[in-house]
């Protein structure tokens, strides 16, 4: 069930943060702090407050978050939401070949970032993932951490999107 974003703005923190601590993967701080900015003019106003709470976080709190977030195709536990985005571009549905070579991607990528993979899957192909991560792995540390963080603030806004109803 979607809120509006006058329910939003009339939330008390521990309700915003309930019903928002999820949009950034495994770390609700970026709802509390954001909280504090109410009210919200837009849900685009909501989107960017967030995306500064991350921003002006400390490099530590940042790279927490990254790592907050699943192997993109993995085999392991992960979020409700995080399965359902996946699913919705097939990396449930691999042969055992793609599986085994996103599997390595993955491992190569960990390896030289100490982060795993992030992406925006929605409205992507496993094929189209397929080709990031190998141009992403001839990223730069530094450039690489900036793309990822973008990445995840398209998650963020994806997710937003599904809590938040635009208009009264």
């Amino acid at each position: 069930m979607k809120v509006t974003l006058e329910e939003v703005n009339l939330m008390n923190q521990p309700h915003f943060t309930q019903v928002f601590g999820w949009v950034f993967e495994h770390s609700p701080w970026v709802a509390e702090e954001s909280w504090k900015q109410r009210p919200f003019s837009t849900l685009a106003d909501l989107h960017l407050v967030m995306v500064h709470t991350v921003e002006n976080a400390p490099f530590s709190k940042q790279l927490d978050l990254l790592r907050a977030h699943p192997k993109l195709a993995a085999r392991v536990p992960m979020t409700s939401i995080s399965k359902q985005e996946q699913s919705g571009v097939g990396l449930d549905r691999l042969t055992q070949t793609e599986y085994d070579e996103f599997l390595s991607l993955n491992q190569a990528y960990q390896e030289k970032f100490n982060f795993p993979f992030i992406m925006a899957v929605r409205g992507q192909s496993k094929e189209k993932i397929l080709i990031a991560i190998k141009e992403r792995l001839k990223h730069s540390v530094e450039v690489e951490f900036k793309q990822a963080l973008q990445e995840i603030y398209q998650i963020a806004r994806f997710r937003l999107n599904d809590i938040v109803k635009e208009g009264s």
